[in-house]
């Protein structure tokens, strides 16, 4: 019998030559990618998975080739709400569907793009939604890891079953466990690369690149300056915008706000900006154009991304906190007008011993092409009363 692509470690730890947690997770992210079935393993449920926004009526063919057992179709129960498929009182979590044996994979797809639009509800409907454990719910959690809509079409494997196809050739293998304990902590950050870098806002930087042990995307801490480790830092968490870094959007004032916190701490006389590449809010590029798409058609920013399926917050500051270690820091002066990130610094280890009120003049286009209803106001005026502190950019989520 062949040896497998990748073998994950078991709950139990047993060992062996088994490739690192890193490998074996970057592994399955490239797989459900390219649309490839990958096997996600768990005590509770195990289950190959193929993302449902890449299944095809050739992977759909190839699936039911390697397993005869039902199919179901895993969503968020954000998704599965805005369906119409479950109640709104719990949105946390994930649901799956009985999907019917002939459902094309276009209706599949559907399922999970709301940019698709599905009319009557579709054929093919099992019993009522059942929440989803184990390899199904990290099946959705695999398919954010991978910057995909969050859902996945899965055949639950019984355990001899499930061994027996770790072993194949054709298949890379997963823990559950893994994809849900994916962070900084248990991946890992390499510092692999640093150079001067003079910026306009501020000569004196320096660019430090950090790296996922798992092959995820880099981070990169811009240092100002020179500023000693022992007394509390200057510090801006800033999430990686293309559409407004590189190509001066007017739909937001990430831009402005890049190039407006690196002249900040410049003229503070120094301190660190980390650049986190969680585009989109934690949801990625591709997906955050989704969300622009379903802007246009009059949902706003909270809305838009409750119909993909994710959070109105998906980034994770962990990797912030550990690149921040790393580079010999534990005490900041957070700036920013956002008191979650405070929370988060906190939680993760790094004391926050003042949040800096983070004020600058935004461009009044990007403004009005920010404000795309309702929840814009209402989710900034909410973060103004709990800072307690006024900012210029009120009708603007914080970040």
């Amino acid at each position: 019998m062949p040896e497998p692509k990748t073998v994950a470690t078991t709950r139990s730890g047993s060992a062996g030559s088994q490739p690192s947690t890193g490998r074996s997770l970057g592994e399955a992210i490239a797989a459900f990618r390219r649309g490839e079935p990958v096997l996600i393993r768990d005590d509770q449920i195990s289950v190959l998975a193929v993302a449902a926004e890449l299944v095809t009526e050739d992977n759909l063919h190839r699936l039911r080739e390697i397993s005869r057992a039902p199919a179901r179709v895993v969503l968020t129960r954000r998704r599965a709400a805005a369906l119409g498929l479950a109640s709104r009182a719990e949105l946390s979590g994930a649901l799956t569907i009985s999907v019917s044996s002939g459902m094309p994979a276009g209706v599949i797809r559907n399922l999970a793009d709301p940019g698709a639009s599905l009319g009557a509800e579709p054929p093919g409907f099992g019993p009522a939604t059942l929440v989803a454990k184990g390899g199904a719910r990290a099946a959705v959690a695999l398919a954010k890891l991978a910057a995909l809509l969050p859902a996945a079409l899965v055949v639950r494997l019984g355990t001899p079953e499930a061994a027996l196809f770790a072993r194949r050739a054709d298949l890379v293998a997963i823990e559950a466990a893994t994809v849900f304990s994916r962070n900084a902590s248990t991946v890992g950050l390499e510092r692999v690369a640093e150079a001067r870098v003079p910026l306009a806002e501020a000569e004196n930087a320096r660019l430090i690149a950090f790296r996922p042990r798992d092959g995820g995307l880099e981070h990169l801490a811009i240092l100002i300056g020179s500023p000693d480790p022992a007394a509390p830092v200057l510090v801006r968490l800033h999430s990686e915008c293309f559409t407004g870094d590189l190509l001066a959007s007017l739909r937001c004032d990430c831009g402005d706000q890049l190039r407006g916190g690196i002249a900040a701490i410049a003229r503070a006389g120094g301190g660190v900006l980390l650049y986190l590449a969680q585009e989109g809010r934690g949801i990625g590029l591709v997906n955050k154009l989704r969300a622009y798409r379903l802007q246009d058609a009059g949902f706003d920013t909270l809305d838009a991304n409750e119909q993909l399926g994710f959070d109105a917050d998906e980034r994770v500051y962990l990797p912030a906190a550990e690149m921040l270690r790393q580079l010999g820091f534990g005490m900041v002066r957070l700036l920013t007008n956002n008191p979650d990130k405070v929370v988060a610094m906190g939680r993760y280890g790094i004391r926050v011993v003042e949040r800096v009120s983070y004020v600058f003049q935004a461009d009044t286009t990007n403004v009005t092409c920010a404000q795309r209803g309702p929840a814009a106001v209402t989710l900034s005026n909410r973060i103004a009363a709990q800072t307690r502190q006024p900012t210029q950019i009120a009708a603007l989520p914080p970040t």
